[in-house]
């Protein structure tokens, strides 16, 4: 079964959300998902790159007027 962490980087900017990102995937196991919302509009760009650039699935990504949302696979 897979694990899945809420990561909630609201309010916070460039480069902060990628690097709680990039330490909450470190302390994951393959196969658990991380759920991350974001209020930066510089992760639509950052957190593609981050999972393209690492090999880790981004199995969504999608925007309201309040914020980013993604859902990230760690492989």
């Amino acid at each position: 079964m897979r694990n899945t962490i809420q990561l909630d980087t609201s309010g916070l900017l460039c480069p902060e959300p990628v690097m709680m990102l990039h330490k909450a995937i470190r302390s994951m196991e393959v196969g658990d998902v991380v759920e991350l919302i974001a209020t930066d509009p510089s992760t639509e760009r950052d957190v593609p790159k981050f999972c393209h650039f690492l090999g880790h699935i981004l199995r969504q990504q999608k925007s309201d007027e309040v914020a980013y949302y993604y859902t990230i696979e760690k492989v």
